[in-house]
């Protein structure tokens, strides 16, 4: 196994950075594209939110490979490499798996134990899958990664220790006073109908909102949202949707705006918020959980708006209150990297194993067919029996030995311990390839579609 990952976040980059380095779902396909095409790499994936974009491979140079990625990251997220390198991080082998596990646990995200983060993990292995730049390596990674997500969800009090974007956002807004008491009557402006647009949309449904009007580029993703919100037995907010032209008269009627759509430039103009200002006695709250940002930061300095967005939340969750279920996730990922490494080694030998007894196999065919040779007058009982013992006999000499090879193969630097039986048996290297490969094959078949 030789995982690397190079990225970007939050964490390592300012917003201004992560804004221009966004990446758009054909400039993420073309990347895992021109990742596979890169001679140090084998495999490809891409994890990009609105704070983060993280570039996973599994390559055979360690130093060409970052050069590579780095490289490839720079060319398709429009930053330049001289100025994207000081911003990159770089994790290795089961550093890089370490990190992708805290990152499904919601430990590595701007609001921490937010669970967000899970479905943008499947998102991307999603993509993997179906551009098949996700091989074995990767789609064992990224399954394993959503059920350590999950199981950090499910035995922890993770999701105490944060929210999602939506929600603190939200929270920011409403400064001291409970969400639900801010927004209960207030008319809510969505502009876009995204995974975080939809989330908000919901979010303040069941906030008590009057009324939610949908603003999307792609009208019948919009009507979709609506008919979800208003469906029988839901929260039975009204709402309606919109084309993108008439947001500028919504803008005037709206309380509270939630803005994230994948535009790369403004939505909301300095001006248009200024337009929307005229003749109002109550305040303008906006909420920008895009990146690039949807909404004029000019809005931060007009007097009657409050606006949050990516930067402001990054700056509000460096104070927010760390639980203590959160050294309970580590322990959860460090066990769970650790189990991870021992089944990708263990896993490597395989293939000589099976090579190994291929090999027996045949010595057993060659020595039964040269006695039936030599002693023609063997009847088919006694032909079987002999066989049988023969079987039996080279079985029991490799079971030890095949059974204690996986057990040391498992543990961290037994790797050696396949090159050392290919060795001492004079295994033909092309047999064990074409075992690996056909495993591979194998793997990819059952993987496909799972996600």
């Amino acid at each position: 196994m030789s995982l690397l990952v190079v990225g970007l976040s939050h964490r390592s980059a300012p917003v201004s950075v992560l804004e221009r380095a966004s990446l758009s779902p054909d400039a993420r396909a073309k990347l895992l594209h021109d990742t596979l095409a890169a001679e140090p790499a084998a495999e490809g994936a891409v994890l990009a939110t609105c704070n983060r974009i993280e570039l996973y491979a599994d390559v055979d140079k360690f130093h060409a490979g970052v050069a590579e990625l780095s490289t490839l990251l720079a060319q398709h997220s429009g930053v330049g490499l001289e100025e994207l390198t000081p911003y990159l991080y770089v994790h290795y082998e089961d550093r890089a798996v370490h990190h992708l596990f805290s990152v499904a646990c919601g430990l590595d995200s701007m609001v921490v134990g937010e669970g967000q983060i899970l479905g943008q993990i499947k998102d991307a292995l999603a993509v993997g899958q179906e551009l098949h730049t996700a091989g074995r390596l990767l789609n064992d990674l990224f399954q394993q990664a959503l059920r350590v997500g999950k199981r950090a969800h499910s035995e922890t009090g993770i999701d105490r220790a944060g929210q999602s974007l939506v929600t603190f956002g939200l929270q920011q807004l409403a400064q001291e006073a409970d969400v639900a008491d801010w927004a209960r009557g207030k008319r809510a402006l969505v502009i876009g109908a995204g995974s975080m647009s939809s989330l908000a949309a919901a979010t303040l449904a069941r906030a008590g909102v009057a009324e939610i009007v949908v603003a999307n580029r792609t009208a019948a993703r919009a009507d979709r949202l609506v008919e979800i919100l208003t469906e029988p037995g839901g929260t039975g907010v009204a709402a309606r949707a919109v084309e993108m032209v008439a947001v500028g008269d919504e803008l005037t009627r709206a309380d509270v705006v939630v803005s994230c759509t994948g535009a790369t430039g403004l939505v909301l103009t300095g001006e248009a918020v200024e337009t929307a200002l005229h003749g109002r006695t109550e305040p303008l709250h906006l909420l920008d959980l895009a990146m690039p940002r949807d909404i004029d930061a000019a809005a931060h300095r007009m007097p009657g708006v409050r606006l949050v967005d990516i930067e402001s939340l990054a700056e509000a969750s460096a104070d927010a209150p760390m639980a203590a279920d959160v050294d309970q996730v580590r322990g959860i990922v460090a066990d769970e990297v650790a189990a991870f490494g021992a089944a990708q080694r263990a896993a490597h030998i395989t293939p000589t194993v099976v090579a190994l007894r291929a090999m027996a196999a045949d010595v057993v065919a060659g020595e039964v067919a040269r006695l039936e040779g030599r002693l023609p007058g063997l009847d088919d009982k006694q032909r079987a029996e002999i066989t049988q013992t023969v079987r039996r006999v080279v079985d029991k000499l490799l079971h030890a030995p095949t059974v204690r090879v996986k057990q040391l193969a498992s543990e961290p630097g037994g790797a050696g311990y396949a090159d050392a039986l290919r060795t001492l048996f004079d295994l033909d290297p092309e047999t064990v390839a074409s075992v690996s490969r056909a495993d591979l094959n194998d793997g990819d078949v059952k993987n496909r579609g799972r996600v």
